[in-house]
């Protein structure tokens, strides 16, 4: 089988997904500035939560519920993706 481009870009988002708790715990740039202007009071939740806040629903372990979390959203977005270029190159034929 011949190494895609894709393939390589989809193992790079799982590697990432694996090693994303070890990112920093400390607030983004537009929440720190929220925070540091005095409105982060005033954000709203988003409208609808797949998976609430980046944790896999009833694992005990944090870091591996971020994991799973992330493998799952990675290939739930791939896989949309990819049967979206293969609708469009479907009805490109």
């Amino acid at each position: 089988m011949k190494l895609k481009w894709w393939h390589v870009g989809l193992l790079i988002a799982l590697g990432l997904a694996i090693i994303s708790p070890l990112a920093s715990s400390w607030p983004d740039g537009l929440e720190r500035v929220a925070e540091d202007k005095g409105f982060i009071e005033a954000a709203q939740g988003p409208t609808f939560e797949v998976i609430p806040d980046y944790v896999f629903p009833g694992v005990g372990n944090e870091a591996l519920a971020t994991i799973l979390a992330g493998i799952v959203g990675t290939l739930i977005l791939f896989g949309m993706t990819y049967g979206l270029a293969a609708l469009l190159k479907r009805r490109g034929a």
